[in-house]
């Protein structure tokens, strides 16, 4: 060997040592998980949840014997909801620490500079991101979502516009991927199904004031408003269309249509307000465990965080993978088993342990993740069912369940 490539690996075998969990990878094989969610920033009210839920896996997987003869160590960083600094957190991740998957980005935004890291390295990127670019400039099938994509997002709204009778719907938009990608969905299904959109508006962020954008869509008389927004111009927005007096109905995603939303706003302004989540799988086996293990862990359900199951799921669905490609499997033939254990046909199993009992027995398994069914398509995206909750008196009542096919 080299002196200088001795003196480097020195170096990174002393900067190691201070890590937190690497005396457990000088014990033996480990599989090396970086956690990226953001733990401040815009996304914070759910990366904490979501990096919780993601250690309870990684110690559910251990307590069961590890995956594919290795156990998963945990590596976390906070991406704070920012490109530039989740980039500066991935390299540490990936050069450093040597993760072999990042798991539980959050903003499509973050996502997006991320995957170019991930992709390079050749490791395993999982997120909860919606902007449906992300499916496209996935070209190496390393990328799995957990989240509906913002089309899926617009996809539902068409749905539930027609469920609710409207018949001239008109679209907001923040100038973003997330933004455009909800209402250009929303507009593709809506007019497949031969309806027309009166009239669309795109805005810019951080803006403090949008009335000359309310005035030009309201000029167009709709009976609703879909939106594709955040929380902070979303609050902008509906102040000034209640100051406006207009009486128009709205659809707004869940992330900005939420109780902070009531709690800007008050009670009155958000009264009848339809606010579309995906909801979590509820009823199985799997969400029940997590829901345990997630409320004892934090003192919160997990119904409290959407994300914090998906990000749950993250772990399992990889650890299954991990067994079925079986020992000293290489990251890629791992990833090339994720589809084998989540999507049907095979035994419906529900806990990593259970997958694991039938993998051992040759079995064909199907993990009915807590998230959703966790079925994902050719793209690496799954479909989850939404929730359509209406604000009444300040609370969000959820009033519908839509499931879309795509």
């Amino acid at each position: 060997m080299q002196r200088r490539n001795f003196v480097k690996l020195g170096g990174a075998a002393a900067a190691l040592q201070f890590l937190p969990s690497i005396g457990f990878s000088q014990q033996g094989e480990v599989f090396r998980i970086g956690s990226l969610t953001p733990i401040t920033g815009a996304g914070s009210p759910y990366g904490p949840g979501m990096q919780q839920a993601i250690r309870l896996a990684v110690d559910e997987v251990n307590a069961a014997g590890g995956a594919g003869g290795r156990k998963l160590e945990l590596f976390t960083e906070d991406d704070q909801t920012k490109p530039d600094a989740a980039v500066l957190a991935a390299k540490k991740l990936i050069e450093v620490n040597k993760v072999q998957a990042v798991l539980g980005t959050w903003a499509s935004g973050v996502t997006l500079a991320v995957m170019p890291l991930t992709d390079a390295a050749g490791i395993i990127q999982m997120n909860v991101s919606g902007a449906p670019a992300i499916s496209t400039l996935d070209t190496k099938d390393l990328v799995w979502r957990f989240q509906a994509t913002n089309d899926r997002f617009g996809a539902a709204f068409a749905e539930i516009c027609a469920k609710r009778g409207f018949k001239r719907p008109a679209t907001m938009a923040f100038n973003n991927a997330s933004g455009l990608g909800n209402v250009e969905g929303f507009t593709k299904v809506w007019e497949k199904r031969g309806g027309k959109v009166a009239a669309h508006v795109t805005y810019e962020p951080s803006r403090p004031s949008y009335r000359s954008e309310l005035q030009k869509i309201l000029a167009a008389k709709p009976d609703v408003i879909v939106m594709g927004s955040y929380l902070p111009d979303t609050t902008i927005i509906l102040r000034e269309w209640f100051q406006s007096g207009a009486d128009t109905k709205w659809i707004i995603p869940g992330w900005a249509a939420n109780p902070d939303l009531v709690k800007a706003l008050g009670a009155e302004v958000c009264e009848g307000i339809i606010s579309v989540d995906t909801v979590s799988n509820e009823k199985s086996a799997s969400y029940a465990q997590f829901d345990a293990a997630f409320t004892k862990a934090t003192g919160k359900a997990a119904s409290t965080n959407i994300y914090a199951a998906m990000a749950y799921d993250m772990v399992i669905s990889l650890a299954l993978a991990m067994e079925a490609a079986g020992p000293k499997a290489t990251v890629e033939q791992i990833n090339a088993k994720m589809r084998d254990v989540s999507n049907a046909p095979g035994t419906a199993v529900f806990t990593f342990a259970e997958g694991k009992a039938q993998l051992a027995k040759k079995a064909k398994v199907n993990y009915e993740g807590a998230s959703s069914k966790l079925d994902f398509d050719k793209a690496g995206d799954v479909t989850p069912d939404f929730g359509v909750f209406i604000i009444e008196k300040g609370q969000l009542v959820r009033r519908d369940v839509v499931s879309i096919t795509m």
